[in-house]
This record gives structure tokens, C-alpha cells and sequence, in this order.
């Protein structure tokens, strides 16, 4: 297979797991785990909130381990299919679960997301063999758009089945969505797991890379000493970044608990984000080339305290979508601006070993927000809970303004 449709089953896989990360995520079940599976308990937001911070604390701890055999190129398209498996057969489960089924909601989401995220080592993994190293960004960019683009074209797939809510009848519908994620995500990976070729040099899985992985991570941290530049940025992109998880996944439950939303306008909701983030993407991805990566980030993060603080003030709907423009614009140009930055920030022969702490950190910053704001939103409320993730964003860019900008280095 050519370089291009290699390239192409690749991006699919991006294609298919957002019709997880979509419908399970941050539309369709929060809300179902919330009126239906805690029929809207004092303490749901805590659970829900719980269930996330537990999967991403067990990916988090995992990580290096997966680390370590992705890059010893241990079948990665076995492990691959296993995660991704976990994550299918955890999703199509979520079907049968109803009301007071509290256990079996949050043990199914952990296993489903733990499927999801601990699957994406091993996808990232085959990037290198996809292309040269001088086109690794515009490929990934492509894996971000078709990430993109299946956002949008799952929220008009769901959105017939959303319309009625959560009336006694359309609770059905409901949970025919959650068999639609399943059935979406196995069917547009296939095409990797079909035609992509697993090219590094294929070993048998030794217990020493268990050893390995958490050895490596402690030689990182030790690292750390000499580069206090990137330690530096690591911390401030594990609170802001944290902070942009915490959003995501209550997104819905906020427009819905607070501002009193219907499912048709949380699904609008959506595709506002989603079409921002696009836009948001290429708008930011040209202001950085122009003014530095580091300056794009500020500005973004200034725009995400702006978002929090607005939700807080919030009460009307239409001004809530104005809110979600910028939240979309911001979500994109985050993401894509502090991977550039890290790029830009590692040495060329340390950028394997400091990439994977960059995703260690990724992972590892999703447990904390969610539990901060599933606590304060049962203690008090959601406007208390989502100003207080202003204070990741906050703190975050505090530390950031005091990473040394190289490209300012460069140039001087």
C-alpha cells in the first residue's frame, strides 16, 4: 500500500474512536449516567466526575508500561486491537445498563475509557512508519481533522435519536446510541487492522519491559535537572490542560443541569465546538507562525479564563453559544500550539523519551479536575464548580509566562 492510503486507514481509526469520545464522552451518556443510572443524585456530578478520574488515574499509571513496548515495536497492533476491543465490548455493554445501576455505569465507563486511551499509545505509535519525519505534523494534522470531521458526522447520525430526551419511551433510542458508538468505532478501524502493516521489528512481550517503562520514566524525571525549560512548561500544561479535560466532560451536564438545555440544543451545542475547533485550528496554527507558539498559548488560555468566568455569569442560551464558539476556537488552538511548543522546546535526540512524559502528563492531568469539579458542584453547584476551574487556567499560564521562549532565543 502507498504512502497515502496508508495514511488514509490511519486516519480513520481518528475517524472511529470519536464516535466514542462523542456520544459516551460528552453528550449522550453523562446525561444518561446522571437522570437515569443516578437518577440525578446530589452527589452525580462526584460520580461522574469519580468514574473519569479512576480511568485516567489507571492509564496514567500503565502508560509507561505501554510506552515501553510501543517503542520497542512488541506487536502494537495486537495491543492495539485488545484496548480497542476493551473499549468496543465496555461501550455496547453501557446498553444494558438503567436506573440505580450506579456500579456497573461507572466499572463500564473505566473500562471503556481506559480502552480508548491506553488504544492511542499504540495508534500514535505508527506515525513513524507512516512518513518521514519532516511530515510527521501535517499527518497528524490530518489524523485531527478526520477526528474532527467524525465529531460532526456522529452528532448528525445521534441526533434523531436525541430529540425526544429523556422521555420513557425514547430511553431506548438513547441506548441504541450507545450501541451506534460501539458499532461506528469497530467498523471505521477495521481498515487499520486490516491493511496497515505493523513494520517495526516484531519481539515477544518480556516481563522486563515492565521494568522498563517505570525505569525510563524515573531516568526522565531525572532529566529534568538539565532541562528545567520543559519541566517547567510540563507543569504548566498539566494544570491548564487539565482544566480543558474538566470543560469537555461536563460540558453537557452543565448546559443541561444549569441552563436547562434540550437534547437537540446540547447536540447544536456540539457542533458549534466542533466546527470552531476547526477553525480554530488553522486561524491560531497562522498566528503562531507569526507571533511564537508560546504568545499563541497565552492568548488561548486568556480566552479559556474568559470562558469559565463567562459560564459562570451565563443565563442565557443563545449567549451560551457564543461561549461555545470561543470554547471550540480555544480547544483546538490548545492542543495543536502545546504540541508545537513541546517540539519546539526538546532536544531532537531526547524528543521520543520527552514525548511520552509530554502524554504521561496528558493523561495523568485528566484525573484531578474532573474530582475537583464533581465535588464542588455536589457541595455547592455547577457555576461554583466551573469557576473553579478557572484557577487550572490561572496557574497554568502563571507558570507558562516563565518558559523561555526559544523561538525569542533563537532569533536573538
Amino acid at each position: 500500500m502507498k504512502e497515502k492510503g496508508r495514511v488514509f486507514v490511519w486516519t480513520l481509526f481518528d475517524f472511529a474512536n470519536t464516535a466514542f469520545y462523542v456520544i459516551i464522552l460528552t453528550v449522550g451518556f453523562p446525561l444518561y449516567f446522571k437522570e437515569i443510572i443516578t437518577e440525578s443524585a446530589p452527589n452525580s456530578d462526584f460520580l461522574w466526575g469519580l468514574a473519569f478520574s479512576i480511568s485516567m488515574l489507571i492509564v496514567a499509571v500503565i502508560s509507561p508500561l505501554l510506552g515501553a513496548i510501543a517503542d520497542y515495536g512488541v506487536g502494537k497492533k495486537k495491543f492495539l486491537a485488545f484496548f480497542t476491543a476493551l473499549c468496543i465490548a465496555a461501550t455496547a455493554l453501557l446498553f444494558f445498563t438503567g436506573n440505580s445501576m450506579i456500579f456497573w455505569g461507572i466499572f463500564l465507563l473505566v473500562l471503556a475509557n481506559i480502552g480508548f486511551e491506553a488504544g492511542l499509545v499504540f495508534y500514535d505509535a505508527f506515525l513513524p512508519e507512516l512518513t518521514t519525519e519532516k511530515n510527521y505534523g501535517r499527518v497528524s494534522g490530518y489524523g485531527f481533522a478526520m477526528g474532527y470531521v467524525g465529531s460532526l458526522i456522529t452528532l448528525l447520525i445521534v441526533f434523531p435519536l436525541y430529540q425526544a430526551g429523556f422521555e420513557e419511551a425514547n430511553l431506548f433510542n438513547i441506548k441504541i446510541s450507545f450501541i451506534l458508538a460501539a458499532v461506528l468505532f469497530l467498523l471505521f478501524s477495521l481498515p487499520l487492522f486490516i491493511y496497515l502493516p505493523d513494520r517495526q521489528h516484531k519481539m515477544k512481550f518480556e516481563t522486563k519491559f515492565i521494568a522498563e517503562g517505570y525505569l525510563r520514566l524515573r531516568s526522565t524525571f531525572r532529566d529534568f535537572k538539565k532541562y528545567k525549560n520543559i519541566a517547567v512548561f510540563l507543569i504548566a500544561y498539566f494544570l491548564y490542560i487539565d482544566g480543558v479535560n474538566t470543560v469537555i466532560i461536563f460540558s453537557s451536564i452543565f448546559a443541561r443541569e444549569t441552563l436547562d438545555m434540550d437534547f437537540p440544543e446540547i447536540i447544536l451545542l456540539f457542533v458549534i465546538v466542533q466546527t470552531c475547533a476547526i477553525i480554530g485550528s488553522a486561524i491560531f496554527g497562522i498566528i503562531s507562525d507569526h507571533i511564537g507558539h508560546k504568545k499563541t498559548l497565552i492568548i488561548t488560555l486568556l480566552i479559556w479564563i474568559g470562558i469559565v468566568t463567562s459560564a459562570f455569569f451565563v443565563e442565557d442560551k443563545n449567549l451560551f453559544y457564543i461561549i461555545a464558539a470561543f470554547a471550540g476556537i480555544s480547544l483546538g488552538s490548545s492542543q495543536s500550539t502545546s504540541r508545537s511548543l513541546m517540539s519546539l522546546l526538546t532536544p531532537t535526540e531526547k524528543k521520543t523519551e520527552f514525548f511520552g512524559f509530554y502524554s504521561f502528563f496528558g493523561k495523568a492531568s485528566a484525573i484531578l479536575g474532573p474530582f475537583v469539579f464533581g465535588i464542588i458542584s455536589s457541595e455547592i453547584n455547577q457555576r461554583a464548580a466551573i469557576i473553579s476551574i478557572a484557577f487550572f487556567f490561572i496557574v497554568g499560564l502563571l507558570i507558562l509566562t516563565r518558559v523561555k521562549d526559544p523561538q525569542i532565543i533563537d532569533n536573538q
